[in-house]
């Protein structure tokens, strides 16, 4: 799988966070969402400093990754559960709490902060509220260098992921801004299946929660016990390429929270992507993580020990979403303490290892060592390496003339532009000049066009 497995300390109330951490590290977990609540890393702590770093030694020690989680039901009133929220009139506490929370993140090195709207008591005004509301915990974290994950909430003003990303829109779509998805509230009120909302947020998700639910019903429900496709929401984060956190969030079992954590993860591992020989990789990580330098012996003997065939049927030649290869490397790239060793794994690597470096680059890259990598591999003439160049990190990092072209040789040489991360947001009127000219001369030749050519100009095929 390209994403890691965690649980939510949320289903751990009963326990210390230091012990909830270690459960869930034994358990096989390799992350952790981690919701700020009076008993678990209290916000308003005087000491919350020291607090923090305590944390991010422990974490350290037991390999989780972490994601800052801000869902705490009487952390900011004692009364009134989840009060205030954005869409409230008085909502100046709940961006100071949000704001406090983003300086936690980034002292844990947190992949994210996850946060949700809130519900609307008056629907007059409430939108108007959220945007402006969200548009200053949007600055807090640009500010700080920490991304945001936006939840759709059953029941609240933004409740499904059109509106998540309707709102992302007014704001003038800003980079911090992701979205959270939790696959159970695609089962309860979203108009298409898990899967197809992962697909359709794309390169935005920046954190999952996973638990299973039934239609129309917004309750937290173990895998099975609801109508959650886990085996295709799995295979979609992994088809998408995404490289987060997917954390299971059942936050009213707490009182079984060791029994049903173990469950929970036996189903996750019986539905994941099949990865051939996960024993040698899960090892190889291992001795990454021990002994950096050992990523130059295993980087070559990934194909020999894993397997080369596409992740996906529909995508034979691995262009569009890798290889059982390409996957196994960015693993082994991922347990890197940094992208030092990138550059010589790239330089005097073969072409499919060349490939394992480049979809191994995250938006979070260092830009000085991956924009070299890419912008060679964009001059490559084989059509993998230019497919992987074009991820994530590309489509952050990579300048607009650089990309445009970039996109252009997709269509030259019949990449599919599924290939291309960020293909949405990063269309402007100079690719689609470019891309009309293109047809024009096809056309002009008595050629046809490329459909996605013509998908991209809004003329459909």
């Amino acid at each position: 799988m390209t994403f890691r497995l965690g649980y939510g300390t949320n289903g751990f109330a009963d326990h210390r966070l230091d012990d909830a951490l270690a459960v869930i590290a034994d358990l096989g977990y390799r992350g952790v969402a981690l919701t700020l609540d009076h008993h678990h890393l209290d916000p308003y702590a005087d000491d919350l400093p020291a607090r923090v770093d305590a944390v991010a030694r422990r974490l350290a020690e037991l390999d989780l990754t972490v994601v800052v989680e801000t869902g705490a039901r009487y952390l900011l009133d004692a009364h009134r559960k989840h009060h205030p929220t954005l869409v409230s009139e008085g909502q100046d506490r709940r961006v100071d709490f949000l704001g406090r929370a983003i300086l936690v993140a980034r002292d844990l090195g947190a992949d994210c902060v996850s946060f949700w709207s809130g519900a609307a008591a008056r629907p007059d005004g409430a939108w108007d509220r959220l945007r402006s509301g969200v548009a200053r915990v949007v600055d807090l974290a640009d500010r700080a260098g920490v991304r945001l994950g936006l939840e759709p909430e059953p029941g609240h003003v933004v409740e499904r992921l059109d509106q998540a990303l309707a709102l992302r829109a007014e704001l003038g779509d800003p980079a911090p801004l992701g979205i959270t998805l939790d696959v159970g509230h695609c089962v309860a009120v979203e108009p298409e299946d898990a899967a197809a909302c992962v697909r359709r947020a794309g390169d935005l998700l920046v954190n999952v929660q996973l638990d299973d639910m039934l239609p129309g019903v917004h309750e937290h429900l173990e895998f099975g016990e609801g109508d959650l496709d886990l085996r295709a929401t799995l295979a979609a984060l992994d088809g998408t390429g995404y490289r987060g956190l997917a954390a299971v969030e059942l936050p009213r079992h707490s009182h079984a929270a060791p029994r049903v954590a173990r469950r929970a993860f036996a189903a996750l591992t019986a539905a994941a992507p099949d990865v051939p020989d996960r024993d040698w990789l899960a090892e190889a990580e291992r001795r990454v993580r021990a002994d950096p330098a050992a990523i130059r012996a295993l980087f070559p003997a990934v194909g020999r020990e894993v397997g080369r065939g596409p992740l996906r049927a529909d995508d034979p030649d691995g262009l569009v979403h890798g290889t059982v290869d390409d996957a196994a490397r960015a693993r082994l790239v991922a347990a890197l303490p940094d992208a030092t060793e990138l550059p010589a794994l790239y330089r005097y690597g073969d072409d499919a290892e060349r490939r394992g470096v480049l979809r191994a680059l995250t938006p979070d890259t260092d830009p000085d060592v991956g924009l070299p990598i890419v912008r060679d591999a964009l001059r490559a003439n084989d059509t993998r390496l230019v497919a992987a160049a074009l991820g994530p990190f590309a489509a952050r990092h990579l300048d607009r003339h650089a990309w445009r072209h970039g996109v252009l040789k997709c269509l030259f040489t019949g990449i599919p532009l599924a290939a291309v991360h960020g293909l949405r947001d990063r269309t402007d009127d100079e690719l689609l000049r470019m891309t009309a000219d293109y047809a024009a001369e096809r056309e002009a030749a008595g050629r046809d066009v490329p459909a996605d050519a013509l998908r991209l100009l809004g003329r459909t095929p």
